[in-house]
């Protein structure tokens, strides 16, 4: 076969290369030009548009990388697959309840995100679920929907118990969740206080346990909910004072992302038992909240993988809704209304973090044309020379450990003054001269032995890219999340080269060093060489959920700029919304340092050098502008 035709490489085979159909579940794509597209929706078309040509868009308004770029349309297309899929579900199973989900304001508290959430669930109902005081507040302000339930969870105060209290006087669908049967006496003594009957609901502490990163928030060992013997307490108090029919709902929380859908099952049959057994003893019921846990498949493998998820939409719906029909049917009780709080899965796809890759590190061996060490030089060295020119496909393993022994008798022998360092830098480059070709006769191979498999990722190049781990991709660093991650260009060309990300912070950790694979987790990425004087521009996707409030401030990088995006009736990219990232005054400001402090400190400082003699007038006002200019630039690298 001639060389050229093994190099041809086209855009089909990137796109199966990072498996971007898979994850990116109807949202992203990529187009004959080699770019990744989101897929938006116009006049009921779908449109397909570059990211690359949105980039340009920011660019060209004055903003720079990296950009968090979020797109209403993908949020009111996932509020409208859970709610429709509950819809299908329902009818055709003949549930006599309806659904209503509420979004967890935690997941993703940003103000506009909460204000396109009530916007586009307004037509199915779609509440709001607050686990504190100050999400409350955005819940009480933003749900105007007299049909949609407000849900308070988490741990609650005199006044969020009253501010819960006092929206039912008002007419809203709200519901307060007992996380501890300590809450019961505080919510009845306020109740009374404002003349309102309470809707309650209770958490229930399951014995049925999940996997994945979340197992902890199950099992009979889980921080919330009430045990069984709770439960019964708070009905016989309930019970006691007239009030039983305050009790409304039950609750329970298996974790943020539930990869099996046995889990979903399980689940859904032991609360759906307590519930049954709570109307028998005489409570109102009506409403069984089956909490969050709808995972994203964010590796597209669509397995039980903790990254992943093992059902669709469609199954996940039928079997909650077949699971708790079952149990109703069987007891002859009235179908419950369904609340589910998914918020993962509504805000993840929505949001793209952007970011320019600044320079790359490549490991380079060495020259191939070496000249042979001396004679007289270190043994070890001449052994390693020889080593490189018998590497063969016969003797990778037994090269490679040789190779290693020469390498470090080197190393000891610097240390005790055996080899100059000239000597030992001659020695290393000649060991990795040796990794190298033993490299590339492993792609030859069908079996590569095992001690050589990781080579490759000592050998892999660093990619320097221009955001911060800490403030952008929090779950990465805290929790190994893995997010699909790609170039958005260049998609035509085959990429050359396999790297890992570095952040711009001075940290160690600020790194992204695990990519999502089929099989199992990449050490490294397939990545393209950066060309001197063009920005290579990479996309971490799905990340919508959790990362923009868990962001801090390591080294003071902010948050980044922000754009919305959508399409107007022409067709043509609407920039719907631009909210410019920290810049170095506000992170300043947060960890409380006054910037005109700062500035009048710094002009005092040249000012005495300018006494000194060692600044001129002139120096002095271009240095003192460029730090106040400093003052007010972006955290972020800038051209």
């Amino acid at each position: 076969m001639k060389p050229e035709t093994l190099d041809r490489w086209n855009v089909q085979q990137s796109a199966e290369l990072y498996n971007v159909r898979a994850w990116g579940a109807g949202f992203f794509d990529v187009n004959t030009a080699g770019e990744v597209v989101v897929k938006l929706q116009n006049g009921g078309q779908t449109v397909d548009v570059s990211l690359m040509e949105v980039v340009a868009g920011i660019k060209e308004r004055g903003m720079g990388m990296p950009v968090l770029l979020r797109f209403r349309d993908i949020l009111d297309r996932t509020i409208q697959r859970i709610n429709e899929g509950f819809g299908e579900a329902i009818q055709q199973a003949g549930y006599k309840g309806v659904y209503r989900g509420v979004y967890p304001i935690k997941v993703n508290q940003q103000q506009q995100v909460v204000e396109e959430i009530a916007q586009f669930g307004k037509r199915y109902h779609h509440g709001l679920e607050a686990g504190s005081k100050a999400e409350l507040l955005i819940a009480l302000a933003y749900m105007q929907d007299p049909e949609a339930y407000i849900v308070c969870n988490g741990y609650k105060d005199a006044e969020f118990i009253d501010l819960a209290l006092s929206s039912l006087k008002m007419g809203a669908q709200t519901l307060i969740v007992l996380e501890m049967v300590s809450e019961l006496e505080l919510v009845l003594e306020r109740a009374a206080k404002l003349g309102v009957k309470p809707r309650l609901g209770l958490r229930l502490k399951l014995s049925s346990k999940v996997p994945g990163k979340w197992t902890e928030s199950s099992g009979d060992r889980s921080t919330f909910g009430l045990t069984m013997a709770d439960v019964i307490r708070v009905v016989d108090i309930l019970r006691a004072k007239g009030m039983l029919d305050c009790l409304q709902m039950v609750h329970y929380h298996l974790g943020s992302q539930i990869p099996n859908i046995g889990a979903v099952r399980t689940a859904a049959q032991e609360a759906v038992r307590v519930y049954c057994d709570l109307v028998k003893e005489g409570a109102a019921m009506g409403i069984f909240d089956i909490g969050g846990g709808l995972a994203v498949d964010y590796d597209g493998s669509k397995t039980n993988f903790p990254g992943s998820r093992n059902y669709d939409i469609k199954e996940y719906c039928s079997d909650v809704i077949e699971t708790i029909m079952a149990s109703c049917d069987k007891e002859s009780l009235p179908h419950p209304n369904i609340i589910s709080e998914s918020g993962r899965f509504l805000v993840s796809y929505s949001s793209v973090l952007i970011f320019n890759v600044l320079e790359a590190s490549r490991f380079e061996p060495g020259e191939e044309s070496a000249e042979e060490p001396a004679k007289e030089a270190h043994a070890s060295l001449r052994e390693l020379f020889d080593i490189h020119r018998t590497v063969s496909a016969k003797n990778l393993q037994e090269c490679f450990n040789d190779a290693v022994y020469h390498r470090d008798e080197i190393r000891t022998a610097f240390l005790h003054s055996g080899v100059t360092l000239r000597q030992r830098a001659l020695g290393e480059n000649l060991f990795w001269r040796v990794v190298g070709k033993i490299l590339r006769e492993c792609d030859g191979l069908k079996i590569v032995p095992e001690d050589l498999k990781d080579l490759q990722e000592a050998l892999c190049d660093i990619y320097y890219g221009n955001f911060s781990v800490f403030q952008s991709l929090p779950d990465s660093w805290a929790i190994g999340q893995l997010f699909p991650i790609m170039p958005i260009h260049r998609l035509g060309e085959r990429p050359n080269r396999q790297g890992s990300f570095s952040d711009i912070t001075c940290d160690c950790d600020g790194k992204i060093d695990n990519f999502i694979d089929l099989h199992d987790v990449k050490k490294t990425l397939p990545l393209h060489e950066v060309r001197a004087g063009e920005d290579y521009v990479c996309g971490v996707f799905l990340v919508g959920a959790y990362q923009e409030t868990l962001g801090d401030l390591h080294n003071l990088f902010g948050d980044t700029n922000i754009v919305s995006v959508k399409l107007d009736a022409d067709g043509r990219i609407d920039f719907t919304s631009e909210v410019k990232g920290d810049s170095v005054a506000d992170v300043l400001g947060y960890v409380e340092y006054d910037p005109k402090d700062l500035v009048a400190m710094f002009r005092d400082r040249a000012e005495r050098a300018v006494r000194e003699g060692k600044l001129s007038p002139t120096e002095r006002r271009e240095i003192v502008e460029n730090y106040a200019a400093g003052i007010q630039g972006y955290t972020y690298f800038e051209s």
